[in-house]
């Protein structure tokens, strides 16, 4: 089996080869943990599980490290914790706990690392230094800064915007810079910034005086080297740019220009590589019934209020739901959310979940789909037409499902509020027509179920019923 992945870099599918198949590694950027995430930030956390899920099953449990990280120092984050008049640690930290709960329930595993920004300033400071001595950084009125033009006359370095494709013009528009006198290009971004009145602070690099913060780019930067190059002998102390290269990079396509582009100017750069990862795969945007997801158009929805509030569709849905609903579009194409689509993975979920054992090989049909750049939408197809109950249960398995029939049946009688004693009374009436051989009035209480959307099934154990929207 050959693993083929769509490269956003070269534009094009690659069949994927890992610098170290006993050391698969992946990073993905995570939360900015200052409020409940959204159901696009569902999109990368759903897709890159599936992806990690599916390199387990290649390469073996033990040989696939996947970091996620958490930014937990940020402007979003320094308002939203003065607005609430609590400290940065403690709103970080519920966040985070709930992004946690949230995640779970989609069927998401744990990533092998979790790195929070916090825990890795000092790996940013050096980070910082050794761009700065290698003349592609500068100091400025307390700040650092990357210098885009020194990195393009710098012996080796790839070209600045070869992810994004894009010219200056548009990268300077699509970047929103800041005009800062300091700058010596308006193209040049932020490493490190000075932190004054309740903004966090830490002694900052490049003997400023001022104690500073780091910017959003360098962090990702530090983390990934933090936790796949230094534990596998690369990183700062490594002159071998062979090992100074990871395996896969993904995120939202949002975040392709400026930060994924800014991450690799600065990795490169500073450790003398052509490239940061050798695969970089980006999800495509998501919208909501057709509209661009804004909290002034109210249609602004978190992963938790989908899970635990009617504000969508009217009900609550089982994370099963959420996450079939998210892999029926393949991951690289826009997404249309919509209480249509969830309504549609509920009733091929509950036509799945059949009791059956999740025993024996997934199937093969499925796993050729998803080897085909995470062919989602083939491989939904393929478990539409699998016969074989136990196959489509192992490989529903494989995929991050619960196979938890009850809990989403009792979600689905909620949703068309379904009293549960009426109808176990109006099953009860009709099995003592059926005893007493009373056949219409058996028919009769069989169409009163199901005009209140309960489908009823007759078996030697007795009748059990379900509700059928």
């Amino acid at each position: 089996m050959v693993l083929r992945l769509y490269d956003t870099l070269t534009r094009q599918k690659v069949d994927f080869a890992p610098v170290d198949p006993k050391h698969v590694r992946m990073y993905v950027c995570g939360p900015t943990v200052y409020d409940f995430a959204h159901i696009g930030n569902a999109r990368p956390v759903i897709v890159f599980d599936v992806l990690f899920r599916l390199l387990r099953y290649v390469y073996g449990e033990a040989h696939v490290a996947y970091a996620r990280n958490v930014t937990d120092v940020d402007d979003k984050i320094n308002a939203r914790a003065h607005e609430s008049g609590i400290s940065i640690r403690e709103l970080t930290d519920g966040t985070l706990r709930q992004f946690h709960a949230d995640i779970a329930a989609l069927g998401c595993l744990p990533p092998t690392e979790e790195p929070r920004a916090t825990d890795h300033i000092e790996g940013m400071k050096a980070l910082i230094e050794r761009l700065v001595a290698r003349g592609v950084a500068y100091v400025a009125e307390e700040h650092v800064l990357f210098s885009v033009a020194a990195m393009d006359r710098l012996p080796g370095a790839p070209r600045y915007g070869a992810l994004a494709r894009r010219s200056l013009d548009e990268m300077l528009a699509g970047a929103r810079v800041d005009v800062a006198p300091y700058k010596r290009d308006p193209m040049d971004f932020v490493l490190w910034k000075p932190s004054s009145g309740v903004q966090p602070g830490w002694p900052s690099p490049c003997g400023i005086a001022m104690p500073g913060r780091p910017g959003w780019h360098i962090e990702c930067s530090a983390m990934a080297t933090a936790k796949l190059l230094e534990p596998f002998g690369g990183g700062l102390s490594c002159e071998d740019p062979g090992r100074n290269v990871f395996d896969i990079h993904g995120g939202g396509i949002d975040l392709v220009f400026p930060h994924h582009e800014n991450e690799i100017a600065q990795s490169c750069c500073a450790f003398g590589t052509t490239r940061m990862a050798n695969v970089w795969m980006h999800n495509g945007f998501l919208q909501v019934e057709g509209q661009k997801m804004s909290k002034s158009l109210g249609n602004f929805v978190t992963i938790n209020a989908l899970l635990s509030t009617d504000m969508f569709g009217g009900r609550c849905w089982h994370g099963d739901v959420l996450r079939l609903a998210m892999l029926r579009t393949h991951y690289r194409q826009p997404i249309d959310w919509t209480a249509k689509a969830l309504e549609e993975a509920e009733h091929a979920l509950d036509d799945w979940y059949d009791g059956a054992p999740a025993e024996g090989p997934p199937d093969a049909g499925v796993i050729e789909a998803l080897s085909d750049d995470l062919n989602t939408p083939l491989a939904v197809a393929r478990l539409h037409g699998l016969a074989d109950a136990r196959a489509r249960a192992a490989t529903l398995k494989l995929l991050g499902f619960s196979l938890d029939r009850a809990a989403l049946a009792n979600l689905a009688r909620a949703a068309v509020s379904v009293d549960p004693a009426a109808v176990e009374a109006l099953v009860a009436a009709r099995s003592a027509a059926r005893a007493a051989r009373n056949w219409a009035e058996s028919d009769r209480l069989r169409d009163d179920l199901l005009a209140m959307g309960v489908a009823i099934k007759d078996g030697k154990d007795g009748t059990t019923w379900e509700v059928k929207r």
